[in-house]
């Protein structure tokens, strides 16, 4: 069987508020020495900063979008597929979603995938200011199935096996994910590609946001085994990984656990109640 390997690299920064211009000239230093790889990841809103009262003002559409024409050249400068992290879209019948644009190397946005689940809590209003996309979206990059997540979507496993079901190869999770909530992203980003035998790239913002709050870093690139392959846990930068999917799918035949899954899972109620 012909190898089939891709080298992938995760960015990790933190990005200053409403500032595209600075983030983008940010995002160019960090990736200044890369030599050659496959597939760039950026975190969640990278270009503006995650406050949410401030998404609407900073909204673009896809058609005129700033973002979307500087990952175009950054996929050509580098011949990489882009993931990019996401940014704040607004369609031309006024619905605001957080959105993932998807590049090839030729700098063609090939998909757009809207977060499915909008973090809402503990004083967070996400969804007051965007909507919920409707399904999941998977890309085929260089042969390479990639299922597409942001954020707060790693707190539902579902979407991750429906990817798994589709012939997931690599699973994406672009975040913003605060300080406060360690212990949550240490385990769910191992758990998903444990549980979906599927290499997984947990991509994410370090460093103050607004409201004296900050993000957590600890990006990450995990193994289908859950074995971290590389991750950075403070600061900026740029970490890179080759992913050999020979050694993936061997892995998933000697080990068929997802043959075991019942069709219903239906709940037997004993007991007084």
């Amino acid at each position: 069987m012909e190898e089939k390997t891709i080298n992938i690299s995760a960015v990790q920064m933190c990005a200053e508020t409403g500032s595209k211009e600075a983030n983008f000239e940010k995002l160019k230093k960090l990736l200044a020495n890369i030599k050659k790889t496959d597939v760039i990841v950026l975190p969640e809103v990278w270009a503006v900063g995650w406050s949410c009262a401030d998404f609407r003002k900073n909204a673009e559409e896809i058609e005129t979008s700033e973002t979307v024409e500087f990952l175009s050249e950054i996929a050509r400068t580098f011949n990489a597929n882009i993931i990019g992290g996401s940014f704040i879209r607004k369609t031309k019948d006024g619905i605001y979603y957080n959105s993932c644009p998807v590049l090839n190397r030729d700098g063609k946005t090939v998909a757009l995938y809207d977060k499915n689940h909008l973090y809402s809590y503990y004083g967070c209003d996400e969804g007051k200011f965007v909507t919920a996309g409707k399904n999941p979206v998977m890309v085929n990059l260089d042969g390479i199935n990639f299922g597409l997540t942001i954020c707060y979507d790693i707190r539902f496993p579902e979407i991750y096996r429906a990817y798994r079901k589709a012939g997931a190869d690599v699973l994406i999770n672009c975040a913003a994910w605060a300080s406060t909530k360690p212990v949550p992203w240490e385990m769910m980003t191992k758990s998903r590609a444990i549980e979906n035998q599927t290499f997984t790239a947990a991509v994410n913002q370090f460093g103050p946001m607004k409201n004296n709050e900050t993000n957590l870093g600890h990006s990450r690139i995990i193994d289908y085994n859950g074995n971290v392959l590389s991750e950075i846990s403070d600061g900026e930068g740029v970490i890179q990984a080759d992913l050999n999917f020979n050694e993936m799918y061997a892995f998933r035949e000697k080990c068929t656990v997802l043959k075991d899954i019942k069709e219903s899972y239906e709940v037997k109620i004993c007991g007084n109640y």
